[in-house]
């Protein structure tokens, strides 16, 4: 049977409710939601009720304020362990990080952004938080850089066909340097990025592939510039880590250099 229009705007309204929490807002009160979403104050106090009943939210007695739930939590770790990228690249990462005590993140394709499946922190690299779940730029991000090498010259052109955002005065934001920056990291198998998304950081990237060959993830190591000097010949020994630890994830995927060709994905 069809799904009735009341039953599919209820869940609609829903799912809108759920994703006004991000991390900048991780707590939000009623009157909030409404301003949001655009919906009335006790349609919105009945449905994050119900979201509090099945767990999705939580809501702090005290103040009010409304903030996701264990259900929510049990959801993204569902969805992330079905990733088979995740799957064969988490015990590499967290190798990874604890051989080099830098941060190691994996983040796969997704259109033409990256979103991160998995980060481990080194003892020279600490976070509090997880990057699992948060999006990125491809311009201003190593592994980003290392997914657009894989790219074809047509899907690289749509990526710049609009003016990328200048995250700091050493992002590449025209196509012809990105150009000649992808050039490199074919020929090196490896890409870096210094500052160009943050002050302070740098990360060394590899790509990972599939088993036909296309470039669908990414492994990088970041950390402080005062550990890592990616402007000095010193950080040969991490590129060659980080591309070993990239192919050890795209051999798992069966990827096979002696049968795959490494091809670009298509427009």
């Amino acid at each position: 049977m069809a799904d009735p229009a009341g039953g599919t705007q209820t869940v609609e309204r829903a799912i809108s409710l759920l994703t006004c929490f991000t991390e900048e807002l991780g707590t939000l009160r009623v009157s909030e939601l409404c301003t949001m979403t655009g919906l009335g104050q006790s349609t919105v106090s009945r449905m994050m009720s119900s979201l509090d009943r099945l767990g999705f939210v939580l809501q702090d007695q005290r103040t009010g304020l409304y903030r996701l739930g264990p259900a929510a939590i049990s959801l993204g770790t569902i969805a992330l362990n079905g990733s088979p990228i995740f799957r064969a690249a988490r015990q590499v990462a967290q190798n990874l990080a604890h051989a080099t005590g830098l941060g190691v993140n994996v983040a796969q394709l997704s259109d033409l952004s990256l979103y991160y499946l998995c980060n481990f922190e080194g003892a020279n690299a600490p976070k509090s938080f997880s990057m699992a779940g948060r999006s990125g730029p491809l311009h201003a991000t190593g592994m980003g850089k290392a997914l657009l090498s894989g790219m074809s010259a047509e899907r690289v052109d749509e990526y710049f066909s609009a003016p990328p955002v200048a995250f700091t005065p050493h992002t590449i934001v025209h196509r012809e340097a990105m150009e000649t920056a992808l050039d490199q990291i074919r020929s090196k198998g490896y890409s870096t990025e210094i500052e160009e998304l943050a002050f302070g950081r740098a990360c060394i990237a590899a790509p990972i592939r599939n088993r036909t060959g296309e470039c669908v993830a990414a492994l990088s190591a970041s950390g402080p510039l005062s550990v890592i000097d990616l402007d000095g010949t010193g950080h040969q020994e991490l590129a060659l880590q980080v591309i070993e630890a990239a192919d050890e994830v795209s051999v798992s995927l069966g990827f096979s250099p002696s049968r795959n060709q490494p091809r670009v994905l298509s427009a």
